[in-house]
């Protein structure tokens, strides 16, 4: 077997049985091309067979020269799948990854940005509820910032997936994996409706009508994940405001309402969608900090002792 023949059988593997994305197969067919390159035009290997471990480590060295330490640790976790599925499938005796031991740069923790809840009133009330366009971007914001969708589960949400009197969304996640989300009523309602009156009419326009898909574009056609990226950044600007704004800021935005308002942190995992709570535990510090700024301004010690430090500062200057 040759290694471009490996590589396909892994990529394979990864598209047929455990159901990633076209977008997460070219990825992990990017990064091992990429390896493989460096083992090639640096003489560190015969090719992907004959990799040692001294050739991961100088491939991270290589590759700390122009790569951030997360760039650097998601093609490192791409090599990681592709050897042990070598290794599983006995096309190499030896897992390289086994011993965990590859000396790799640290990742500064990055707490995940978000919308705060004025700004996405904002977002809401410039919606043009009497127009088909602004109805439908009413209905994606409550899809968005209600359910805590990612953007492609949005474009890829169809009619027979909401169940109206459970009001619940049945959603096809990654790595087909599937969950169910919970809408507020005034969604489940603002759906029906834009379903069965501005939807028909936007469909009109399309040359399937066939077409099942939730979200359209204005020419009947199934929204992308640029579309929706577009929307909001409309909606933005419509506002007069100048924050940044992203389809997963406002799936962000939804994880940290929930864990402020007191939800249960395993019930937002299953909500998100997420395989690891420790994935979901990263919204616990944004929610702390709001905790603690909640706190400093309305504890009087508190308020006494920013006062405190305040005129330290002062006399300092």
């Amino acid at each position: 077997m040759t290694e471009d023949d490996a590589l396909l059988e892994f990529l394979s593997e990864i598209s047929n049985v455990k159901g990633y994305s076209i977008n997460t197969v070219e990825a992990y067919r990017e990064d091992i091309n990429e390896f493989k390159n460096f083992i090639h035009t640096e003489h560190m290997a015969r090719d992907l067979f004959g990799v040692k471990k001294r050739t991961l480590q100088n491939y991270v060295a290589y590759m700390k020269r122009s790569n951030k330490a997360s760039s650097i640790h998601r093609k490192m976790s791409s090599l990681s799948s592709f050897y042990n599925f070598l290794y599983k499938e006995e096309i190499m005796n030896v897992n390289l990854f086994a011993d965990n031991d590859i000396d790799m740069p640290k990742i500064a923790k990055r707490v995940p940005k978000f919308i705060n809840e004025k700004e996405i009133g904002m977002l809401f009330e410039t919606c043009d509820m009497d127009n088909k366009l602004g109805y439908r971007n009413y209905c994606l914001l409550g899809c968005l910032y209600g359910c805590g969708l990612r953007v492609s589960e949005l474009c890829n949400m169809e009619i027979s997936d909401i169940d109206f009197p459970e009001r619940t969304i049945h959603i096809h996640g990654k790595g087909n994996k599937d969950r169910y989300v919970i809408m507020y009523e005034e969604l489940r309602d603002d759906l029906k409706h834009y379903i069965s009156t501005y939807r028909v009419d936007i469909l009109y326009n399309s040359k399937d009508l066939d077409n099942h898909y939730v979200f359209l574009n204005k020419n009947g056609g199934k929204l992308s994940r640029v579309g929706v990226r577009k929307i909001l950044e409309g909606l933005v600007d419509k506002c007069g405001e100048t924050f940044k704004i992203s389809p997963h800021m406002l799936r962000h935005s939804f994880a940290t309402s929930l864990l402020n308002n007191g939800a249960d942190i395993r019930s937002v995992q299953e909500l998100l969608g997420h395989e690891s709570l420790s994935t979901t535990q990263i919204y616990t510090e944004v929610s702390l900090e709001t905790i603690r700024s909640s706190y400093n301004i309305a504890h009087p010690r508190a308020m006494k002792e920013d006062k405190r430090t305040k005129k330290r500062e002062e006399n300092e200057d």
